[in-house]
C-alpha cells in the first residue's frame, strides 16, 4: 500500500485535514473535485502555491477534509495542510541545503496565520464600532 503523507492546517475559523498519496495532481475537496468545490481559480492557484514551490504539483494525490470558515479561510487552511504534508515527506532530506523545510519556509508557507475574528464586545456594534454619536 502507498505511503500516505498527513497534515493539518488552520486559518481564520476554518480547519483543513491533509492526506498526501503519491499519484497523478489530483485533489479532492471533501469528496468533490477541487474546481467543483472552490467556485474561484484564485482559491485552486492559492492553495496548490506549496506544491508549485517544490515541483509537485503532478507527483501526488491529495484528498482534504476542511470545515468552518469561507472559501478564503479554507484555502488557507489546505495550503498549510499541503505545507505540512510535504514537510513529512521531505523529513528524511530536512539537513539537505534543498530541502523542503528551506524552500517553504523561505515562501512563508509554514507559518500559521493567527489572525482569527475579534469577539464583539458589549455596548459596541462591532468588536470595534462603537455607536453613532450625534451632539443633538
Amino acid at each position: 500500500m502507498a505511503k500516505v503523507y498527513s497534515g493539518t492546517g488552520r486559518r481564520k475559523s476554518s480547519i483543513a485535514q491533509v492526506r498526501m498519496t503519491p499519484g497523478s495532481g489530483k485533489i479532492t475537496v471533501n469528496g468533490r473535485d477541487v474546481r467543483e468545490f472552490f467556485p474561484y481559480e484564485t482559491n485552486v492557484m492559492d492553495l496548490k502555491q506549496p506544491l508549485v514551490a517544490t515541483n509537485n504539483e503532478n507527483t501526488f494525490d491529495i484528498d482534504v477534509k476542511v470545515n468552518g470558515g469561507g472559501f478564503t479561510g479554507a484555502t488557507g487552511a489546505i495550503r498549510l495542510g499541503i505545507a505540512r504534508a510535504l514537510l513529512e515527506y521531505d523529513a528524511p532530506n530536512e539537513d539537505n541545503e534543498e530541502s523542503y523545510r528551506k524552500i517553504l519556509k523561505r515562501a512563508g508557507f509554514i507559518t500559521r496565520d493567527s489572525r482569527v475574528k475579534e469577539r464583539k464586545k458589549p455596548g459596541l456594534k462591532a468588536a470595534r464600532r462603537a455607536p453613532q454619536f450625534s451632539k443633538r
